[in-house]
């Protein structure tokens, strides 16, 4: 099962967060038939984003990623909520690409130079949305820069999604680290010099390690205590009421038009893939309820 914890270290200086997500991100590929790179461009983003989304103290609050790039990919959006609940795609989910020179998949390549959008929907009059450039478009090094620059919060974040030879997920997870603001020096080179000397997230997972394991690896001997566990999914909250409301709220001429076609349609949503279709009768039914 995926789950987040979550965990504070260095008496309350450190605040940190770890998922194994392999679950969701191989529901995603099944749900949008990912290439491989598309796998792990948007299992990163989901993993990062679940993570994002239980930092968020509202039952309502949701928070919104998209990396647009000007890469193959075509973007990668992700929406999650406050209780774990993450989905997501990509703009062109079948894009292949050439390995990397370390002979990883090539996810900045992938997504491209670009900009990287965070909206959080707190329920407030204007969700607070903040833009920042891509880096690296590795998405872990552009979640990193975004919490610096927009947050103002020190941080580091490794993700990863290693996948088998029959292009199904092998592990996927990942961490989110936060340094407090009256955080000591020493707390400080000490967490650099741990973050310096591990290796991937993939390679902890492979070894076993669950998300408290990462955490403890990740601080050593800063007394790291776990106060939340929480499950994760990939869930979306689509459904044929919700679509109806949409198709109610074109214009009647575009409805005209749909149902003098005379076929049944079919529509899809983006996040889940799910179809949903409609005959000319329901459609006729939408249209007397708009006038």
């Amino acid at each position: 099962m995926d789950y987040i914890v979550r965990a504070t270290a260095a008496n309350q200086q450190i605040r940190a967060f770890a998922i194994t997500s392999k679950e969701m991100v191989e529901t995603a590929r099944q749900r949008h038939n990912t290439s491989p790179v598309a796998t792990a461009a948007l299992g990163r983003l989901l993993t990062g984003g679940a993570m994002m989304g239980v930092m968020m103290k509202g039952d309502k609050d949701m928070l919104t990623l998209i990396m647009k790039g000007d890469g193959p990919i075509n973007g990668v959006t992700v929406t999650a909520d406050s209780k774990g609940n993450v989905k997501g795609y990509v703009g062109n989910p079948n894009v292949i690409i050439p390995a990397n020179y370390a002979g990883k998949l090539d996810v900045g390549a992938a997504i491209g130079y670009g900009t990287l959008t965070v909206i959080k929907d707190m329920g407030l009059k204007e969700p607070y949305s903040s833009q920042v450039p891509l880096g690296t478009s590795e998405v872990a090094e552009d979640l990193t820069y975004y919490f610096a620059t927009s947050e103002q919060v020190p941080s580091a974040v490794g993700l990863g999604v290693l996948m088998s030879k029959d292009n199904t997920v092998k592990q996927a997870g990942g961490f989110i680290v936060q340094l407090m603001p009256f955080a000591e020096e020493k707390t400080i080179s000490t967490l650099e010099d741990r973050i310096s000397k591990i290796t991937s997230v993939t390679d902890m997972l492979e070894k076993g390690m669950t998300p408290e394991d990462i955490l403890r690896e990740v601080m050593g001997d800063m007394d790291v205590e776990i106060t939340d566990t929480m499950d994760t999914h990939f869930q979306c909250n689509c459904s044929r009421e919700k679509i109806i409301n949409a198709l109610s709220g074109i214009s009647s001429k575009d409805l005209d038009d749909i149902i003098n076609d005379g076929k049944e349609i079919e529509v899809k949503c983006d996040f889940c893939n799910t179809t949903y279709k409609f005959r000319v009768e329901e459609l006729k039914a939408m249209r007397k309820k708009q006038v």
